[in-house]
């Protein structure tokens, strides 16, 4: 009996090492297949070292124009690229446990494109890595069990339509994209402007909530979210807060992905950045 009991522990542990070497090669093959992408789209990027002045934001309404001075983008170079790290919690279900989360993105701005590389802990030894893409106005996101097993890769103008709004609500973290020509404003009050993107035959529009100091404090939209029978539309809400000067200009590092339901708000990503850095176009 003893023996049996040994040769099952000996085929149960080699069985564990064989998933682990099988997962860990996955996972740098994923990594690398992500940096090919990032290298992609750097590559196709031209840094014009242009020197944003006052005049850049004269004819933008009053509380865009308060943002860009507060955040500091006068006097600096135009941003190009961006790279940047994130940590935070996601959780799936409005009662599910939030996972800890350990992400990197890139950004390019003259043709709007990025590339989010998140790896969830789901458990111990237990997670799932992730890509979301946004590139020549068609998004894509893969998720991977251990970096192995698709659980999804979502397409189609339902998520076009998703990832444009992401861009567009996450350009707070590289603020001179706000004068980039597919973007479009328009003044509502002294502490809101609605922004309308247009690139790669879709749009869609957001407003931008901004306090007495300039700072943008929510982001606020109609955006597609994914449920059971397909895809549902649906309030989304992204506040923010925690101001700090990172690689020259002052952004909030903490935002709160939330849709506004019904039901009540669900949210459902924390996200802290902790390094931001300009037209240094390198993957991490």
């Amino acid at each position: 009996m003893a023996k049996v009991v040994l040769i099952i522990t000996g085929i149960l542990v080699i069985i564990v090492l064989s998933f682990f070497l099988v997962s860990t090669a996955a996972e740098a093959i994923f990594n690398h297949k992500v940096k090919k992408e990032v290298a992609d789209i750097f590559n196709d990027t031209e840094n014009k070292k242009e020197i944003i002045g006052e005049e850049d934001l004269s004819g933008l309404p009053s509380p865009v124009q308060k943002w860009l001075e507060t955040s500091g983008v006068v006097g600096k170079e135009k941003i190009e690229t961006v790279r940047l790290k994130q940590k935070g919690f996601m959780r799936i279900k409005e009662d599910g446990p939030w996972m800890p989360t350990e992400a990197d993105q890139y950004y390019t701005v003259d043709k709007p494109r990025f590339i989010w590389h998140a790896k969830v802990k789901m458990a111990p030894l237990l997670y799932f890595a992730g890509r979301d893409k946004y590139d020549e106005g068609h998004g894509n996101m893969l998720i991977k069990l251990f970096s192995v097993i698709t659980v999804a890769n979502g397409t189609g103008p339902e998520i076009d339509q998703g990832t444009l709004l992401r861009y567009l609500g996450e350009i707070v973290w590289f603020p001179t994209a706000a004068l980039a020509s597919y973007i479009n404003w328009e003044e509502i009050d002294a502490h809101s402007a609605q922004a309308t993107m247009t690139y790669g035959g879709v749009t869609a529009k957001a407003i931008f909530k901004f306090n007495d100091q300039g700072e943008v404090t929510d982001y606020l939209c109609d955006r597609y979210m994914t449920v059971d029978d397909g895809y549902r539309l649906e309030k989304y809400s992204v506040p923010m807060e925690d101001y700090k000067e990172l690689d020259g200009l002052r952004i909030p590092t903490r935002a709160v992905g939330m849709w506004k339901l019904q039901t009540g708000d669900f949210s459902y990503y924390k996200a802290e950045v902790t390094e931001v850095e300009y037209n240094k176009p390198l993957a991490y």
